[in-house]
């Protein structure tokens, strides 16, 4: 297997141990103590504390703690479930999504500033699409905003970032089947990008190309990889 392929397991196999692991309890230790509190509470009795402050909070670790950006939706999901629960009402929802109307419409300042704020910011909206459903669907507000964030890492200047390609993989992986069925069109859009920043673009990396690679071959298989994809792509690597 080459060194890339290599490279390629070990990111994806972090991402699962993540994911496995934040099953078991929130990741908020990052915090200091007051607002590990405030998030503890917001957790289980949303409405006595300021939901404005706590989507702040939250918003505010995402975009410069990558891990906290691929946990947090889930923490999102669970502050609106109690606050429905609670009071029939959507305050945090509502607060959390007009500060991602904020960040998204300066998301191509957050880029030029830091590239990885822009990959937190993109791995963020993502995962609160993911997360929060009405009606078991997800909301449709987000759909555009997720598709112009993925258009963008898939641009030239962006295909010849590895950190920018790993993180719209990923995303892919995450989320791509959900995208398509309620946009089939921009996927469409999207993947002929894709397909032609594999085949023409100069400068891209290896790992870059693998990577592109990996997600052609996963969306042109049904969101899913043959046996013999999987082998390739994920199996140890034995050197």
């Amino acid at each position: 297997m080459s060194v890339c392929t290599g490279i390629l397991v070990s990111k994806h196999c972090v991402l699962k141990r993540m994911e496995d692991s934040s099953k078991e309890e929130y990741r908020i230790q990052s915090f200091d103590m007051e607002t590990q509190k405030l998030l503890k509470t917001a957790l289980k009795d949303p409405g006595s504390v300021d939901l404005e402050k706590v989507s702040n909070v939250i918003v505010d670790q995402s975009l410069k703690d990558q891990v906290f950006s691929k946990e947090a939706g889930r923490i999102c999901f669970t502050i609106v479930q109690a606050e429905a629960k609670q009071s029939s009402s959507s305050v945090f929802r509502r607060n959390l999504l007009n500060r991602l109307q904020q960040e998204f419409k300066a998301r191509e300042d957050t880029r030029k500033k830091s590239t990885q704020e822009w990959v937190c910011l993109v791995s963020f909206i993502c995962n609160i699409f993911d997360y929060l459903k009405v009606n078991n669907m997800p909301m449709m507000a987000l759909v555009h905003p997720v598709y112009d964030c993925l258009f963008r890492l898939a641009q030239p200047d962006a295909l010849k970032n590895e950190e920018e390609v790993d993180c719209l993989v990923l995303q892919l992986h995450r989320i791509g089947e959900q995208l398509e069925k309620m946009n089939l069109q921009r996927m469409d859009e999207l993947f002929c990008l894709l397909r032609d920043g594999f085949l023409l673009q100069d400068g891209l990396s290896s790992l870059g190309r693998l990577l592109l690679l990996e997600i052609l071959e996963f969306r042109a298989g049904s969101w899913t990889l043959s046996e013999t994809a999987q082998k390739y792509y994920y199996s140890e690597v034995t050197d």
